[in-house]
């Protein structure tokens, strides 16, 4: 089954050149819904109408066109995909017309259709002459239009030519346009009887559904999907690029309003800085300084906003430029929306753009790492978008909710993203695969670093490893075992030591004589300091033959001291106790410590040590004052 095709068309052009009236001529729609409007025969908020047509659905927003009401303009505009712009004959091209398509132009807008209005009125020459005018100033606009088509709504010509070209759209509309979430900036507000709670948008990003849970941007309150409506007709399922109407369950109608916004709980994050590519209005009379107070418009947000620009200090009419808005009071917008800069006196448009980082901080002007995440981001692929923000988080990871409002979709998305990517996943935080390839690599230099300065040892213990890195002891493990994986590393025990390094090739004549002596002392061996006292080479020969397992040190956590046994006397122990205690399976039958250093000929300062060692090795279980011998219990467990 083949989806049906839409599009949302932004209807634009000067105050009384006619737009209304080719909307009500296109549709049988009147879009100007307000008393006032009809009384003054003005637009003042976008009306919207559904044309329909064998290509599929187009959704017509007629927007205002009195200078007063650009910003209610801009709040239809920053949905729109196409462009009709209507242009009154006699009238020709007039300061709004020039600011609406300057609009289309910051936006992103590329396509359109281009109707003269009222040509009954005017001879065939002003309309030829009205023709080239517009073509050209479209053009200059970037819009990409067919032929001007000459339109008299009170003689009802030109208005099927005109609605084939706007059905035309349709063909090249791009389909499944779905970023994984839905954003709905909020216009109106109301209540109706049996829905509760209303509002209406155009539905933005991805596909809202009856029974979906919304989070209220921004505000934090939280809503179910009741029912949807588009052009009245009840549906169950919105696709994004609709105008939609949403009633909601568990919201009132004082806890939202228009400049609010509808999306998925936890995505999007209020803030004070955004990151933005920023462009000029080409038609504007001069550069814009950095520093300049102006008013950002998106959706149907309108917010007080400070200009920096990061790699000149003047904006050049129709330049480009890496940005960043200074917001006074902090906003919740995805990554990737169109947006429009507007100076409150003298009132204009004079710049517009795409969010690149919508939670950001001040950044440092002229910084080259900066202007190099900028320009990565500013290719508006949200691949790059996780890439930039993995490698500013280095091998501190970053979250899915950071990564999605990054990138500017959603967290499966971003999920899909990271695995063909090779990111690595930590708890709840992702490195990125260059970050983690540095923490590889300084893991090995590390090791590296310790073998030559301890050839001795047979290792590095994970902790001591993780301060060495300043990194998590989670992420030390991580990458170590990456590395084991990978044939880099090699763990013994408690010790991590590059795969390439042996450490029996560093064994010394001064660690044979000291295992010797350990040997031959048994279950009495010397004090620690006795058998080395402050001779560096038998510290570190002792060092090595722990490291080995050949010494074992073996700890009495009460007296808080430790006594040194060979592997062989450890052996003989196990049996000698084995030996002496057969029926020791239960605690009645376990035998107590001072028992056991009769059994073994040695004293509390041995077998106390030594006893705490065999429990933690498994061989003995500690039941109250007594112990037992596991693989005795065991074996009386079995029969």
């Amino acid at each position: 089954m083949t989806s049906l095709k839409t599009l949302l068309v932004g209807v634009i052009g000067h105050v009384d050149h006619g737009k209304t009236a080719l909307v009500r001529a296109l549709t049988g729609i009147e879009t100007d819904r307000l008393k006032e409007e009809r009384d003054r025969g003005v637009s003042i908020v976008p009306g919207f109408a559904l044309l329909t047509s064998a290509q599929g659905e187009i959704d017509l927003v007629d927007l205002p066109g009195h200078e007063r009401f650009v910003r209610a303009m801009v709040s239809g505009a920053t949905g729109m995909r196409a462009v009709l712009l209507a242009v009154d004959a006699n009238e020709g091209i007039k300061p709004q017309t020039v600011e609406h398509l300057e609009i289309a132009r910051l936006i992103g807008v590329r396509r359109g259709v281009l109707a003269l209005t009222k040509a009954d009125l005017a001879t065939p020459e002003t309309i030829a002459a009205r023709s080239a005018e517009i073509a050209a100033a479209a053009s200059r606009a970037g819009i990409v239009a067919g032929p001007v088509i000459a339109t008299s709504t009170h003689a009802g010509t030109g208005v099927e030519d005109l609605a084939r070209a706007v059905a035309d759209l349709l063909a090249e509309a791009e389909t499944g346009v779905d970023d994984g979430f839905p954003y709905l900036p909020v216009d109106r507000v109301f209540t109706r009887p049996g829905f509760g709670t209303v509002v209406t948008g155009t539905l933005r990003r991805g596909p809202l559904a009856v029974g979906d849970t919304l989070e209220i941007v921004p505000g934090g309150r939280s809503a179910v999907v009741r029912s949807l409506q588009i052009h009245g007709r009840p549906v169950e399922r919105a696709e994004p690029g609709r105008r939609t109407a949403v009633a909601l369950r568990g919201i009132g109608l004082d806890e939202i309003a228009r400049g609010q916004a509808l999306t998925v709980p936890g995505l999007l994050a209020p803030s004070h800085w955004l990151d933005v590519a920023l462009t000029a209005a080409a038609s504007a009379d001069a550069a814009l300084p950095g520093g300049s107070a102006c008013r950002l418009l998106f959706g149907t947000t309108e917010v007080e906003a400070r200009l920096r620009l990061l790699d000149r200090d003047t904006l050049e009419p129709g330049a480009t430029a890496p940005a960043q808005l200074h917001l006074a009071e902090p906003i919740t917008v995805p990554a990737r929306e169109p947006f429009v800069l507007r100076l409150d006196s003298p009132p204009a448009t004079v710049a517009g753009g795409r969010v690149l980082d919508p939670v950001s901080r001040r950044r440092r002007r002229h910084d080259a790492r900066v202007l190099a995440d900028f320009s990565a981001l500013a290719t508006g692929k949200p691949a790059d978008a996780v890439t930039v923000r993995l490698s500013q988080a280095g091998p501190a990871g970053a979250t899915l909710p950071e990564l999605a409002r990054a990138a500017g979709i959603g967290t499966e998305r971003v999920r899909r993203i990271l695995t063909a990517s090779g990111a690595r996943e930590l708890g709840d935080r992702f490195i990125g695969a260059p970050a983690f390839a540095t923490l590889r690599a300084a893991a090995l230099a590390a090791l590296s670093e310790h073998h030559r300065d301890n050839p001795m040892e047979h290792g590095i213990a994970l902790e001591r490893l993780a301060r060495q890195l300043s990194i998590p002891e989670v992420l030390a493990s991580l990458v170590l075992r990456d590395l084991a994986g990978t044939g880099g590393t090699v763990q013994a025990g408690a010790l991590w030591r590059r795969s390439d390094f042996d450490p029996a090739r560093n064994e010394s004549e001064t660690a044979r004589k000291l295992e010797q002596l350990f040997r031959r002392a048994g279950l009495n061996p010397p004090d620690e300091t006795e058998a080395v006292g402050r001779d560096v080479r038998r510290r570190e020969a002792l060092t090595y033959l722990v490291g080995a397992g050949t010494v074992i040190r073996a700890i009495d956590r009460v007296q808080r001291r430790a006594v040194l046994f060979h592997r062989d006397a450890v052996s003989v122990a196990r049996t000698r106790l084995a030996e002496a205690f057969p029926n020791a399976t239960t605690p009645e039958t376990g035998f107590l410590a001072r028992e056991a250093g009769a059994a073994l000929g040695i004293s509390r300062k041995y077998s106390i040590p030594l006893l705490e060692h065999l429990d933690a090795a498994g061989f003995s279980r500690r039941a109250g004052d007594r112990r037992v011998i596991v693989t005795l219990e065991e074996a009386a467990g079995g029969r």
